[in-house]
């Protein structure tokens, strides 16, 4: 028989479920409010007074942005380079991390020791431009893939994970004959779908985000990434608005819209991506992040 529950467990519990919501709350309350004012009428965002519902409802913003042509590769080559860095990162830091693990393997613990020397000291920001000056990936696509390739973090959890399968597996594919390479990927990877799915969202929500590298690497805007978009709407709107441009404010009465429309909307449309594809890695996520929580 299953007893009661105590006062005190059910009063953990309800101020559990309350704090619960109140982190629901403050974490979409923001994206509930920039989808608000991305669909509102300009008289309603001057007087401030959209909190999560749209009012005058207005579609002015999106066929400003949609209209565009910069929009559409912004688009294309964020999907490239957050796929591309993606699959380059989860290729390269398994085949790093998979001898780490081996026992006969001689150099493994220097290999261990110089990646965590490596997450203390960076080359910084100048001495990384000149190399990858140097490497003629100035201004290509490759500027935006090879460089976030191998994270010794991220080296490291997986080394962790892999040390997590028990080794009878590696020696009964061995003694039937498999080599390394087999080793990796039919028993290694197949059992590492969680952590894969886990830093594949990580990779590219970061890859998706990033816009810094963009702007120092990159001087052809054919080649911009979708945030470089964004930012631009961001700064120029916000400074020909505020500097009382009259073109922008003509433009902007025409259209019966405000520069936060226009900004809003290019938001939404920055984070649909990742809205959408994250219900479908959500299973993987919780048992990914707990990776390297055990055993180090």
């Amino acid at each position: 028989m299953v007893g009661k529950e105590s006062i005190g467990s059910r009063i953990f519990d309800l101020l559990n479920i309350c704090l619960m919501l109140l982190l629901c709350v403050v974490m979409l309350y923001p994206f509930l409010h920039v989808i608000a004012v991305s669909l509102s009428s300009s008289e309603h965002i001057l007087r401030g007074d959209i909190t999560i519902f749209p009012k005058g409802f207005n579609l002015s913003g999106y066929s400003y942005i949609f209209k565009d042509p910069f929009l559409y590769s912004g688009y294309a080559h964020s999907i490239i380079y957050a796929a591309g860095s993606t699959l380059v990162m989860l290729t390269f830091t398994s085949l790093m991390a998979y001898p780490l693990t081996i026992t006969d393997f001689v150099a493994k613990k220097f290999f261990a020791v110089f990646l965590v020397i490596t997450m203390f000291f960076s080359g910084g920001l100048i001495p990384t431009y000149l190399l990858i000056r140097s490497l003629n990936l100035l201004d290509t696509y490759w500027v935006m893939i090879i460089p976030g390739c191998i994270s010794a973090f991220n080296v490291l959890l997986f080394r962790s994970f892999y040390q997590s399968i028990p080794a009878d597996l590696r020696e009964s594919a061995v003694i039937d004959g498999a080599n390394d390479v087999q080793i990796l990927w039919r028993i290694f990877l197949p059992l590492s779908k969680p952590l894969l799915a886990t830093f594949a969202l990580f990779g590219i929500v970061g890859s998706w985000n990033s816009w810094f590298e963009a702007l120092i690497y990159l001087n052809d805007e054919t080649k911009y990434p979708l945030q470089l978009i964004l930012r631009k709407y961001l700064f120029t709107l916000s400074f020909e608005a505020g500097s009382g441009t009259a073109a922008m404010q003509a433009m902007l009465s025409q259209m019966q819209m405000d520069p936060k429309n226009i900004q809003m909307a290019i938001v939404v449309i920055a984070m649909f991506p990742i809205m959408l594809i994250y219900p479908f890695l959500q299973k993987y996520f919780v048992k990914g992040v707990m990776i390297g929580a055990v055993k180090g």
